[in-house]
């Protein structure tokens, strides 16, 4: 069954491990022994969660002599944030919906003297 590139991006990103993979390398290029450092991980499992990253698209890794450095990719999560964005409006008016019934709530204990 084919998944949705959206649908492989919100499953990589769901792991707070690869949440964290992608916060590194939005520093830039780093090599997969530099992105286990700070995990309690092995590189064979630090590479798992990079092929998950990079079946979203959001991972490249490129070879530079005997280095296979990896970078991010950005396009994916921009597809994300689009996605997001057509929720926002129903939030927004959510919570304009809200700010009047606590106004409406703060009117009305003003008026009864409480």
């Amino acid at each position: 069954m084919a998944t949705d590139r959206l649908s492989l991006t919100f499953a990589a990103l769901a792991d707070p491990t690869r949440r964290a993979i992608l916060a590194r390398l939005a520093r830039g290029e780093a090599t997969v022994t530099e992105l286990a450092e700070p995990f309690k991980l092995s590189l064979p499992g630090v590479s798992k969660h990079l092929k998950v990253l990079q079946r979203a698209g959001l991972v490249r890794q490129g070879r530079n002599a005997q280095w296979r450095p990896c970078r991010l990719e950005a396009a994916p999560l921009k597809d994300v944030a689009d996605w997001v964005e057509h929720y926002r409006r129903f939030w927004e008016e959510s919570f304009d919906r809200l700010d009047d019934y606590l106004r409406e709530l703060q009117n009305q204990e003003k008026t009864d003297g409480r």
